[in-house]
């Protein structure tokens, strides 16, 4: 169904690039398109609201946002796109203060400060909230709250974004993480590859910072990305495939070229025309969404063919890995022609 990534690396130099404008453009746009989706209800403080369908979401797209944003040019309209998106994402959270709000009725939960820290890590601060937050995460309770160690690394990255002290060593609990274990390969499956990911977004802050990636963490990747992509191609995980392509372009040093031109192609393949993409599954065909188009009586852009909690997540990991792997593609490109250029001097 896919191209084999592990078993015929190296496809066309240069096909991620041919690419890889288009899928971020497509689903940049289509979150652009679908905020409606993201905004918060009005009842968003009620203790029966459902998080995961209403502060994850948006939590998610100031979070990735940002990483396109410092990914993609200033003169470019995914930059100014993205921009807009956190501006959009901050309204809805009232500049912060609906997270202070959330965090003085949870102070115990991690997740209104993983959100603020998404905002702080763009610049947007709520005196307010820092003031609580300082003030609990120098309690005993918050230091000593029992959670998995990729998920205490996210919390880590947020108290660093934040600017509080880090309630514990960042190289010690990477230490328990699945893949700081460098866990046999074999090993890997759906949830152990999700951990993996978070864990090398919050070690690179949101791959932003690659040089925090040890070495051995660095030289494990490069030899295990291409199979367990390959794996997740397979069996339409697109989802988890976006996420790993994600982790492939945080790599310190050269992007390993020949992964990100075999896998992107075959990504592309799964994002509609509208751009969405799809978290798992068989991927809706074109001629579904046409006819869906002709039967609704108008033209214009393609219906969509997935629910928006199908399908925004996904949508916006593979805008996320586009915006990182177009970078470094670009960059080292750039660098290896001046590389060139100053040999034959």
């Amino acid at each position: 169904m896919t191209a084999s990534v592990a078993t015929a690396p190296g496809g066309t130099t240069g096909t991620a690039l041919s690419v890889l404008p288009g899928v971020l453009r497509q689903a940049l746009g289509w979150a652009d398109a679908h905020r409606a989706g993201f905004a918060l209800p009005s009842d968003v403080l009620d203790p029966h609201t459902q998080v995961n369908s209403t502060l994850k979401p948006l939590g998610e797209l100031a979070q990735l946002c940002t990483t396109i944003r410092r990914s993609t040019g200033p003169d470019t309209p995914e930059h100014r796109t993205a921009g807009e998106l956190i501006t959009f994402a901050w309204d809805q959270v009232h500049a912060g203060d609906l997270l202070l709000e959330l965090l003085r009725g949870e102070p115990f939960a991690a997740y209104p400060y993983e959100i603020y820290a998404a905002f702080a890590g763009y610049g947007l601060r709520n005196e307010g909230f820092e003031r609580l937050a300082g003030t609990l995460s120098a309690t005993r309770g918050w230091a000593h709250t029992e959670q998995q160690a990729n998920r205490e690394l996210g919390l880590i990255n947020s108290e660093r974004r934040v600017g509080n002290a880090l309630h514990a060593d960042a190289g010690s609990v990477l230490a328990r993480t699945w893949l700081g274990g460098l866990s046999e390969p074999w090993m890997f499956e759906g949830p152990s590859g999700y951990a993996l990911t978070h864990t090398v977004f919050h070690i690179t802050d949101w791959c932003c910072v690659p040089e925090r990636m040890p070495a051995d963490i660095d030289a494990y990747l490069r030899a295990w990305l291409p199979p367990w992509i390959d794996g997740c191609l397979e069996s339409r995980q697109w989802d988890l495939t976006g996420e790993l392509l994600a982790v492939a372009a945080a790599l310190p040093g050269p992007p390993p070229r020949d992964l990100l031109d075999a896998a992107w192609p075959a990504l592309a393949t799964a994002q509609a025309p509208g751009g969405a993409v799809p978290e798992t599954g068989p991927t809706a065909p074109p001629a579904k969404t046409a006819q869906a188009a002709v039967s609704s009586g108008h033209a214009g852009p393609e219906p969509d063919p997935y629910p928006f909690l199908a399908c925004y997540h996904s949508t916006l990991v593979t805008a996320f890995a586009a915006a990182l792997s177009l970078k470094r593609l670009t960059t080292h490109r750039a660098d290896a022609a001046t590389a060139d250029t100053g040999a034959t001097v």
